[in-house]
């Protein structure tokens, strides 16, 4: 995941999927905010994906509500090896589905080809 502290931002954060845990524990213990959100920059995959190299195709479902577009991008935008990002704009959190696995069969012999 990707912007811990834009996702909260977010209307629905907190009320579902997985962000429900850290919403209940700030809710009572408002004192650690700052530090919570201090400690999971150290996990947010935008950081991360600066040290990456390796070819990535990302997707992102432009109706996503459990990992809002915008996170995605993070990711993406700081990636840095090769790249390739496909949209989904009329999807949900299950993405484009048997679609984006066909993208990836059709991606993965660029990356990795055979003999």
């Amino acid at each position: 995941m990707c912007r811990f502290s834009a996702i909260f931002r977010v209307e629905h954060a907190g009320r579902s999927g997985p962000y429900q845990e850290l919403a209940g524990y700030l809710a009572t213990q408002r004192q650690h905010h700052d530090r919570a959100f201090e400690v999971l920059a150290h996990f947010d995959a935008a950081v991360l994906a600066r040290s990456a190299t390796a070819p990535a195709l990302f997707s992102v479902a432009l109706m996503d509500q459990v990992c809002p577009p915008s996170t995605v991008y993070a990711g993406y935008n700081a990636y840095n090896g090769p790249k390739r990002i496909v949209r989904y704009p009329f999807n949900d959190h299950e993405g484009g589905q048997f679609h984006q696995e066909a993208e990836q069969l059709r991606w993965l012999p660029s990356v990795m080809p055979l003999g």
